[in-house]
Formats: C-alpha cells, sequence, structure tokens
C-alpha cells in the first residue's frame, strides 16, 4: 500500500450547514431500522431511561471526571472548539476527560449528551485527537448517544445488575444493539476523517488504537502506517469461509469493529469518490430532505450481501479444494 493511495491534506475547510447523512454509513441506518423495529425494544429504552435518568446517567460517567474548558486543558478546548467549527456545530457538548489507561473515548447521555475521553488518548499526536474529538461529536449529531449509553450499560454493568430488566429476553437487543453500535462507529470514522480532512492523520489513529503509542523511552522503535494498511487489507481478503464465521463470531458482543477492519473501510469510503465530493462542498445540509429509508435499507442490503457473497466464494472455493484433495486421493498413481 503506497502512501500515495491516501489524499494529501489541504487547510481545512469549515462544512457549512453539513448533515449527518453525509458521512453516515448505510449499515448505520439500516441497523437502527433493524433495531427499532425489534418487538418491545421501545420498551426496554423506556425502562432504562425511567430508572436512572438524564441526572444518574451523568453520575455515573462523571464521577471520576473533569470537565475541559478555557482554564482546564485549555489546548484541548481550543482543538475541540475547532472541531464544533469545522462542523458548524450550534451547540457545545461538554467535554470531560477521565484517568483511564486504556485509549478510549464515548458520547453519551440523554437530553444533554457529552464527550468523555480516556486520559490515554491524550498521548495522540493533535490532529489524531481531532479525530478523535471530530468522532465523537459526529455521534451527538447523528442523534446516537440514547442507544450508545444503553448498549455501553447493558456491557458495563450486564443484565442481572438492572433489575427492572428482569424477564425481559436481552439477548436479541444486545446482539441487535452491538450491531448497530459498530455500524454506527463505521459511520463516525468516515466524520473523523472530515474533521481532520488529512487521510494519514485518521488512518495513523486506528494504527495506534490498535498497537499503541511508541513511548519516549522507545526512540529507536518504529510504527508504519503503509504497513499497517496491508495489514488491514489482507485481514479482510484472506482466509476461507471458516475465517470468515469466526470473525462474525469474534465481533459478536463487541461495541467497536476491529481497527483493521475500520482502517479497510475507511480506505473504500475515499477510493468512493464520497469524500472528495463533500471536500468540493457537495454534501447534503441540515434541514433538507433525509435520504427514504429504503434507499437505506437497499444501500445496506448491497454491503451486508457482498459480505455474503465473499463468504460464499470462500465457502465454495474451499469445497472445490476439498473435493480435488478427495479425488486426488482415490485416483491412485498414474491415473
Amino acid at each position: 500500500m503506497s502512501e500515495s493511495f491516501l489524499p494529501a491534506p489541504a487547510p481545512r475547510r469549515v462544512l457549512t450547514q453539513i448533515s449527518s447523512t453525509a458521512w453516515e454509513h448505510p449499515a448505520d441506518r439500516a441497523a437502527l431500522h433493524a433495531l427499532r423495529s425489534l418487538p418491545g425494544f421501545d420498551e426496554v429504552v423506556k425502562k432504562v431511561l425511567g430508572f436512572f435518568g438524564e441526572r444518574g446517567i451523568r453520575q455515573l460517567f462523571l464521577a471520576n471526571a473533569v470537565r475541559v474548558g478555557p482554564t482546564q486543558r485549555p489546548k484541548l478546548d481550543a482543538l475541540y472548539g475547532d472541531v464544533l467549527a469545522t462542523f458548524d456545530w450550534p451547540t457545545r457538548p461538554e467535554l470531560y476527560v477521565t484517568q483511564t489507561p486504556f485509549m478510549n473515548a464515548m458520547a453519551v447521555g440523554f437530553d444533554r449528551p457529552f464527550i468523555v475521553i480516556n486520559s490515554a488518548m491524550l498521548k495522540l499526536e493533535r490532529d489524531e485527537k481531532r479525530d478523535i474529538l471530530a468522532h465523537e461529536l459526529a455521534h451527538v449529531i447523528s442523534g446516537h448517544t440514547t442507544y450508545t449509553t444503553i448498549a455501553v450499560m447493558l456491557m458495563w454493568l450486564g443484565a442481572r445488575n438492572l433489575p427492572f430488566l428482569a424477564g425481559v429476553a436481552l439477548m436479541p437487543f444486545q446482539i441487535a444493539l452491538l450491531e448497530w453500535y459498530r455500524k454506527a462507529e463505521l459511520s463516525c470514522d468516515r466524520a473523523g476523517l472530515l474533521g481532520t480532512q488529512d487521510a494519514t492523520a485518521s488512518m495513523q489513529t486506528f494504527l495506534k488504537l490498535a498497537g499503541g503509542v511508541p513511548r519516549d523511552d522507545e526512540e529507536d522503535d518504529q510504527i508504519d502506517l503503509n504497513t499497517f494498511l496491508v495489514q488491514a487489507s489482507e485481514y479482510e481478503a484472506q482466509g476461507d469461509a471458516w475465517d470468515s464465521v469466526l470473525k462474525v463470531i469474534n465481533t459478536l458482543f463487541r461495541d467497536h469493529p476491529f481497527n483493521t477492519v475500520r482502517a479497510a473501510e475507511l480506505q473504500r469510503w475515499i477510493q468512493s469518490g464520497e469524500y472528495d465530493r463533500i471536500m468540493r462542498g457537495e454534501y447534503p445540509r441540515r434541514g433538507t430532505r433525509q435520504r427514504p429509508i429504503g434507499d437505506d435499507m437497499a444501500d445496506a442490503a448491497g454491503y451486508y450481501g457482498e459480505e455474503v457473497r465473499s463468504t460464499v466464494s470462500s465457502l465454495g472455493d474451499s469445497l472445490n479444494r476439498a473435493r480435488d484433495a478427495f479425488n486426488s486421493a482415490f485416483r491412485g498413481p498414474g491415473k
């Protein structure tokens, strides 16, 4: 994978009145529609909202976090303001930093969503932090936070510690919720790129989320983005049908896709030309007519269909190899 594949960064442009549909992955919207259509899902949402409420959620997530502002991490505060300006977003969701050694961030909350960044993220370079902030802001703009909050709580607390959900068969909800969550991450990865407007910085973020940030005492050590992008392509392309099954099993209860998958997916979006169109100002504005759900379902069917076709093709190849090996074994020498 040559570095020339990635678009060269240009001066950042303000994406005036950009609508979230500009970056939302079709499988994100389709998976959310399927999630909302599950019988009883609305009742689960109401029970969670009724039990915790806005105040309870803020206490749960912010008991050990520091709010960012002009005098509290002012450089991060200024960077956040720059990201808000890039997306032309009129409100400023509160931003917090919590002391955690694992690299992660989240946008959560119901009526007044807020963003929480783990302190490990502060080791990233400036434009990599910009990517993270843009990604999390996109969750807010896209209206994801109610569902992401519920997903995080189910993972953190577990159904057994949520007595008000006793008697509810949560497994179908959890699987559907996490499937949507992973696709929502793909959407907001695109927004991360729109925030940096630098493909190298955004891809480098995936690399560091996957493999960590080299320590100061590791000056002779290096990480290489091009090698990581090759690895991302190999992860998706290699393997047979059983590997495809294992990939599904490995991700079934994850809230995030693997970072190699995220990098490959973002590369595809760039290659599709959508990113360049947005940079030219060709994007939907807020308040304009949204895409019909039928279009989303059709696009998502194409996305999922391609995954299925790939798996079936791999399965066919595996069966053909098995058949040939079987025939060779019983054909005997010289036949």
